[in-house]
């Protein structure tokens, strides 16, 4: 069952909040960390943003390569691809 904190904050005249101490407890989050802000105009949800591990990293690159291998896609066909996309995001500004 999902454990629901419930503290209070402010915000700053600097648009700053602090994350009371046994929210960051309890997330193990530590100074530096990175936090997702999202909004649906009324809600704000802050996400802390982990570093993926070097294991599942190179899952995602093997069932990358995998997924690239079934469709045919060579190295040249990406190199062409990002020519493409960074040509037409060029042409948008």
């Amino acid at each position: 069952m999902t454990q629901y904190l419930t503290e209070i904050t402010a915000v700053s005249s600097r648009g700053q909040i602090v994350l009371p101490k046994a929210i960051r407890d309890a997330l193990s989050l530590l100074p530096g960390a990175k936090l997702m802000v999202l909004s649906d105009g009324e809600n704000i949800l802050l996400k802390p943003i982990t570093k993926p591990d070097f294991t599942e990293f190179q899952s995602m690159m093997d069932q990358a390569t995998q997924w690239a291998a079934d469709v045919g896609m060579t190295e040249g066909d990406i190199s062409s691809a990002i020519k493409e996309v960074r040509k037409a995001g060029n042409q948008a500004k």
